[in-house]
Parts: C-alpha cells; sequence; structure tokens
C-alpha cells in the first residue's frame, strides 16, 4: 500500500502498513518510505554519528592512555592530571546550552562537520606543546568542542527514527563514545611508549579529516520527520513541530526540567557521569600501580577488556530496550535500571578484589552494563522532548552530564593526593576511586522513581 495523499495537521491518518509518500528534507520532492523497516530511512545517518562520537572520545582518551609519560615530561602530580579532563569539561558545559539553541535553528549536519575539524586542529595543537600551561590549555579548548556534537547529533536521530528504532539508532552513537573511550586509552599508551606522547596527537587528526568529510554525506532531515513517521505507520492524527519560543536559555532550560521524565533521566546520567568519569579516566593508572603493568600493557588490557564489555552491552542494551517498548513504551527505563546496577555492583567489586583476571573480568562486565542502559536513557529523553526543541534538550542533559563528569577525575586526583599525604599505607587510588561508586547507585534510585511518568510525558511531546 502506498499512501500519497496528504494529512492535514490535527486529522486522523489511516495506518500505513506498507509505503507513504513523505517529505524527508527541504527542498526536495517528496519519496516513498517502507514503513514497516526498523530504519525506513537507512541506518547510515546513525552510523556517521556513531563515528563522530568514537573519533570524539579517542582523542579526549588519548591522554588517558599516555597519562604517565606525560607525567614524566611535564613533572605534574595527580592533582594537575586529573584538573585536565574537568577543566576541559567545564569549558565544553559552558557552551553546551548555545550550542542546544544552535541545534535547533541551524542546518545539524554542518554544524557536526565543523566541530569535528576543530578536534582535528586541536589534537594537532596538543602534539606541539611545549610547556604543561600550553598542553593545559590546548585540552581546554577541545574540551569546550568536545561535547558540541551532540545537540544537534542527538536531534538529527530523532528526527531520522521513529520511536520504535531509537534505542538502536541511539545506540550506534553511544557504540561509538564508549569505544572510543578504550581505543583512545590503548592508542594513547601503544603510540605513547611506541613513538612518544606527542605522535599520540598527530595521529588521532587524521581520521577526524575523514570522519568531518563523512558526516557530510548525511541529508539534513525535516524537523519532526521521526514523529511523522510514527504517526502515519499507527494512524494517529497528524501534527507540525512549533517552532522554538523566543525566551532565555535559563528559561528554556527550567521549562524542559519540568518534564518530569527528563529531569529524572539528566539527573541519573549526571550521577553516573560522576562516577564512571572518575573511575574510568584512572583505571590504567590504577592497574600499573596496583598490578605492577607497564602503562603501555595496563592501558591495553583495560581498554581491550572495556571495548569487549561495551560492544556486548550496546548490542543487549539496545535490543533488550526497543522490545520492551514495543510492549510497552516506558520499559525501556526498566531495561535501563537493570543495566546500571549491574554495573554498578561490578564496578565496585572490581575496585575491591585484588587481581589482574578478576579486576579485567568485573570491568567488563561494569562496561556492559553502563553500554546498555545509556542508549535507552537517551531514547527515552527523545521520546519526551518535543520535535522543534530537541536539540536544547539533548544539550541540557549533555551540560549537566558533562558537569558531572568534569568533577571525577579531578575528585579522584584530589583525593588520591590527600589520602596519600595523610600517610595511608595503601594504595590511595584505590579508595579515592570507591568513594566516587555511590553516585552511581543513585542513578540507580533516581530512575526507580521515574517509571510511571514516562507515557504522561510522551504524549504531551507529540501533542
Amino acid at each position: 500500500m502506498t499512501d500519497t495523499s496528504p494529512t492535514e495537521p490535527g486529522s486522523a491518518a489511516p495506518p500505513a502498513v506498507g509505503s507513504v509518500e513523505i517529505a524527508v528534507s527541504a527542498g526536495r520532492p517528496a519519496r516513498a518510505v517502507d514503513l514497516t523497516k526498523a530504519a525506513p530511512l537507512g541506518w547510515w545517518p546513525a552510523i556517521a554519528v556513531g563515528l563522530v562520537a568514537f573519533i570524539d572520545r579517542l582523542e579526549i582518551n588519548l591522554i588517558a592512555g599516555a597519562l604517565p609519560a606525560i607525567q614524566d615530561h611535564f613533572g605534574f602530580g595527580d592533582t594537575a592530571a586529573g584538573a585536565i579532563p574537568t577543566a576541559a569539561s567545564i569549558a565544553g558545559a559552558v557552551l553546551l546550552l548555545p550550542a542546544g539553541r544552535l541545534a535547533d535553528r541551524a542546518p545539524r549536519v554542518t554544524t557536526i562537520a565543523i566541530v569535528v575539524l576543530v578536534w582535528s586542529l586541536c589534537s594537532v595543537l596538543s602534539g606541539l606543546a611545549t610547556t604543561f600551561v600550553l598542553f593545559f590549555l590546548v585540552r581546554v579548548l577541545i574540551g569546550a568542542a568536545g561535547q558540541l556534537y551532540n545537540p544537534p547529533a542527538s536531534s538529527l536521530l530523532a528526527d531520522y527514527y521513529p520511536a520504535r528504532s531509537r534505542g538502536k539508532a541511539y545506540g550506534f552513537e553511544r557504540a561509538g563514545y564508549y569505544l572510543g573511550l578504550p581505543t583512545g586509552v590503548i592508542l594513547g599508551g601503544a603510540l605513547a611508549e611506541a613513538l612518544g606522547w606527542r605522535m599520540v596527537f598527530f595521529v588521532a587528526a587524521v581520521p577526524g579529516l575523514l570522519v568531518a568529510a563523512l558526516v557530510l554525506t548525511v541529508r539534513e532531515p525535516l524537523r519532526g520527520l521521526g514523529d511523522r513517521l510514527d504517526r502515519h505507520r499507527t494512524g494517529e492524527p497528524a501534527t507540525t513541530a512549533a517552532a522554538p519560543r523566543g525566551t532565555s536559555l535559563l528559561a528554556e532550560a527550567r521549562e524542559l526540567l519540568r518534564i518530569r521524565t527528563l529531569a529524572g533521566v539528566v539527573l541519573s546520567q549526571a550521577l553516573l557521569s560522576l562516577g564512571i568519569g572518575g573511575v574510568f579516566y584512572w583505571l590504567p593508572t590504577l592497574l600499573e600501580r596496583t598490578e605492577n603493568l607497564g602503562y603501555d600493557t595496563a592501558s591495553g588490557l583495560a581498554g581491550a577488556v572495556g571495548g569487549t564489555g561495551i560492544v556486548v552491552g550496546i548490542i543487549a542494551g539496545s535490543r533488550f530496550g526497543d522490545r520492551a517498548h514495543a510492549l510497552r513504551p516506558g520499559r525501556r527505563i526498566t531495561v535501563a535500571t537493570v543495566f546500571l546496577l549491574t554495573g554498578a555492583l561490578a564496578l565496585a567489586a572490581a575496585l575491591l578484589v585484588p587481581g589482574v583476571a578478576a579486576r579485567v573480568t568485573l570491568i567488563a562486565l561494569a562496561c556492559g552494563g553502563f553500554a546498555g542502559a545509556i542508549p535507552n536513557l537517551t531514547a527515552v529523553s527523545a521520546d519526551v522532548v518535543p520535535a522543534a526543541r530537541r536539540g536544547m534538550g539533548f544539550a541540557l542533559l549533555t551540560f549537566l552530564v558533562t558537569l558531572g563528569g568534569a568533577l571525577g577525575p579531578f575528585f579522584v586526583g584530589f583525593t588520591s593526593d590527600l589520602t596519600n599525604a595523610a600517610g595511608y599505607r595503601g594504595e590511595p587510588l584505590v579508595l579515592a576511586m570507591l568513594a566516587l561508586v555511590p553516585a552511581i547507585f543513585g542513578a540507580v534510585v533516581t530512575l526507580l522513581r521515574i517509571g510511571d511518568r514516562y507515557k504522561v510525558d510522551a504524549r504531551a511531546a507529540v501533542a
């Protein structure tokens, strides 16, 4: 069946069981879209966004793998080392709300490509730094650009994919994001050992240029397209996305936080980011100090087991989440809660149980739990925010999550130095990292409190 008749906003449309003629991009004629497919417009936009997320996290985490070599070169302690990602994340957070407003108004594909080009330039500048101050400032600059892809990219995916497949779509982005973490750590440690720490950042600039070119092959979709595909499939009344109102950034942020489901997801992810941001930044250093490994071996091992857990978690979490959503909208939150609790328990055990084999196994399980939870929470955020305001909604989410993650590395470094100065005879880094684990359990508790609200907020988003 092909539906070629226009549907007025507010009118009921018959359920479409086959294909429908619908406008996809501005300035281009309508095209036939098969509504029976999970991805009616293909998976390439999600893959391209996943590559962007991968390059972002790879570049950011190169420093974690090469950190011992950089500390040896410039001669700074753990507090200064923890301050690097903290300052960078805070700089990025400052720009996120303006970036969210831009994502709701400007072409998102072009914005993402420009951001990736800026990363590549800053990576080269990191390798050219001659003093710690210069290195620190460049890392702050790249941190300022590091999260700016997220609001336009997340908004883009919500428009390309209907609600029933958003878990998988955001799974591609989260897979790229989380695979970039261990890959950056592995690459940073290996290149620092073989070629010196400066070469680490020169090498990272090359794939960034390639990804920027690939992003430009994605067409800019009409805003609210994913929601319209859902309505054509179900026969619900058609609506149009309202233009963003001319309010201040803070007023718009406050209004979005009145969406209870979104507020709960934001708080839970901020607490999760606080915990895992500090723990995983210091993980290679922990293995080096407690298990007597070289930093190239420690970074490679941490990255390999983390990557394995992430792949398994992304696949399982996205699949279970989309299936649960098909049975009853809102069950994605339950799936995310189970995965998150599994990750929290495994991470706590990984810090407490000595031995390389035990630690890496538990780290893989923890990574799988966190990776399975976050795509579902991202899809929930898209479901409960109106299409015309999703850029700002994701900017708000990323802003608060970034602030949470920014405090983690610095907190661990500062607490480690403080514990050591107090004369603690064990490894102070273990105690410092354990202090952040309760924040992850707090994220689990937060999710348990919002499950009954999803249906109301999701309906309001498309009303």
